[in-house]
């Protein structure tokens, strides 16, 4: 069983003591880094200074780019799956000749 690992993450001016995988550290640590950034960008493009809002706002952001993947990703797979069909019914034609 992989040892626990202690970190402490700072997001909007609080710091959360995360016990973890050390696997998750990395990952864990750019998505702090990230929101940070988007924190600032937030607070100076609107001159929010609630950090509750602020941090929903972030929270509503990445929830959108979560889900606007996966409707690219659904798109993706039907655009694969009707070329494999078409493949298919070509080659169906071409061994039924």
């Amino acid at each position: 069983m992989e040892d626990k690992l202690k970190i402490k993450i700072s997001i909007a001016d609080r710091v959360y003591p995360l016990t973890i995988n050390p696997r998750q550290e990395e990952g864990l640590r750019k998505a702090a880094k990230k929101i940070e950034a988007m924190i600032k960008q937030f607070e100076q493009s609107y001159a929010v200074r609630d950090k509750q809002d602020v941090l929903a706002m972030c929270a509503l952001q990445f929830a959108a780019q979560t889900e606007q993947k996966d409707i690219d990703k659904s798109e993706e797979m039907q655009k694969a799956e009707d070329k494999l069909r078409s493949l298919n019914e070509l080659l169906q034609k071409h061994m039924a000749s």
